[in-house]
Parts: C-alpha cells; structure tokens; sequence
C-alpha cells in the first residue's frame, strides 16, 4: 500500500520521502515504482519526461526523523496496530512542518486514538486508500473528535491532486468500506468453511453477479489476511458478535499463509500471479 501511495504522489508532481526501516523493502519499493512508471511510458498513458521526473523526486529514509523533516504531508501506512501507528505520528510530528498534515491510512483503527497522542490533534486525519493504489480511484477521509474543516479542505485538495475521489466519514468503527468488505469476506470465508462452494466459485458469484472488480477472497489474498483478521477482531470488539472471524482466517494466519504477499493464501501464486484451480475447496479444510 505504502509503495502505491508514493507512486500516485510522485506521479503528481510531490516531492515525496519514502520511509521503512528496512534498505531491503526501500530498494523493493523503488524498483516497483519504476517498473509501474516504465509500464505507464510503454502503454502510452505516461509521459516519459513526468516518468523520469517522477522518479527524480522520490527518495528513501530508514528514519521517521530524518525522512518526515519538514514535510508538508505524513501519510502513515504501518501495521494495523495502534501502537506502532502512534509511535510513528509522534516522531513524524516533531519534525514536521508546523503546519504539516497527519494522515493515517488505517482501515479500521480510532483516528481519534491516534490523535490522542498528538500535540496538536486537529492536524490528524484518517485518508484511507484501496489496493492497488494506481487503479483505485476512491479515498475515505476520516474526521476523529478533533479533525479541523481546514485540515479535511487540505486532505481534499490533495485527493484532487491525485485525480482521486474523496468521501467524508465520521470516525466509526470500520468506516464505510472496510466495514463493508469485512463482513463480506468474512461471510465468504465461512460459506468456504461450510463446503457452499469452491473459493473460485465464490469469487465468480461476485464478479459476475454483482459487478464486483474482485471476488472476496481473491481480495482477502491481496489485502492480507493476517491484516483482515486484526480488522475482523477489532470490529468484533467494537460492534459485535457479527463480525466474529471466521475460524478459518484464524487457521490460515496460523499456518502463514496470508495471501498474495507470501505466495499463498486461499489460492497459489507464482510470480504474483493466481495459480488457475489452486483455491481451496471445502474437502481441503
């Protein structure tokens, strides 16, 4: 996600600093922008100079501090977890820009919370992007109790800037999307359980019968179940026993198989690419 979103920036003209604590995921990350670029250039809906240009305003930090100096914009992709998210908006806040935006991509976590921890909370904003980042045009932007108008004016103008759309949502628990698609992967994952249907057929009930670009569990494959199954417990809490995880997520995440990033989770993937009939069926489980 974090490799998305520095892409569309930069690909609008941002100066962007792309920061993990890892050189091996940094190094990752900027040949997979330059690959996406160079795709761009090839199909014509690039311009090679924007492509070049693109790549020329983009650097790499293994540190909040010295990555997050004086920026203009923080936009805070780690873990679902609130304390490292925390952790990182403290570091980022005391060298940003005064004036500086705080932004965290959370798909379920309190904005509030996160800006709790804040010196100045009123600058903090959900800006929820969707996988993959170039194809998906929609953003959430999440007010918490303290999010200013002007800081969800700025979040605006900066969707704009990405020739994305923006939605306003009142911090609640799974904001609108998440909430949604949580319970509809979850709901997948349990009629996988019950033998209903194969994963492939499932997933094709929903591309086809209601227009879906992605079926439920070749999404829950792409988003990471290990990331699904932290959203699943925390809207469990939150909202009730609807939304109690599947325990077959629970199996999946114990057995590593989290999806697409690790090669395998309700299907097979081999050079990032879904296996034909590599789904689970229910005489599997």
């Amino acid at each position: 996600m974090g490799v998305g979103i520095a892409h569309a920036f930069a690909s609008s003209g941002h100066e962007v600093r792309l920061i993990d604590v890892s050189a091996e995921q940094l190094a990752k990350a900027e040949k997979t922008i330059a690959e996406i670029l160079a795709d761009g250039v090839r199909l014509g809906k690039v311009d090679e100079t924007a492509a070049a240009a693109a790549l020329a305003g983009l650097t790499v930090s293994q540190s909040v501090t010295d990555g997050a100096a004086g920026a203009d914009l923080l936009v805070e992709t780690v873990s679902e977890n609130l304390a490292i998210k925390i952790d990182v908006v403290r570091q980022a806040e005391a060298v940003m820009a005064t004036t500086g935006l705080i932004a965290t991509n959370t798909s379920a976590l309190s904005v509030t919370e996160i800006a709790a921890a804040c010196q100045d909370p009123t600058r903090v904003i959900g800006m929820h992007f969707f996988n993959p980042v170039q194809k998906m045009k929609l953003i959430e932007l999440v007010r918490g109790l303290a999010t200013t108008d002007e800081a969800v004016a700025l979040c605006r103008d900066y969707v704009a800037q990405l020739g994305k759309t923006a939605i306003v949502v009142n911090e609640t628990p799974g904001l609108t999307t998440s909430r949604m698609s949580a319970m509809a992967g979850n709901e997948a994952m349990w009629m996988l359980q019950e033998g209903a249907a194969t994963a492939e057929d499932i997933d094709t009930a929903l591309r086809l019968g209601f227009n879906h670009p992605m079926g439920p569990l070749e999404l829950g494959d792409l988003t990471g179940w290990d990331t699904r199954l932290s959203v699943l417990h925390y809207l469990h809490s939150t909202l009730g026993d609807k939304f109690r995880p599947c325990p077959l997520i629970t199996k999946m995440v114990k057995a590593g198989r989290y999806g697409r990033k690790v090669g395998w989770g309700v299907y097979k993937y081999e050079n990032g690419a879904k296996v034909p009939g590599s789904g689970l069926r229910g005489s599997q489980l």
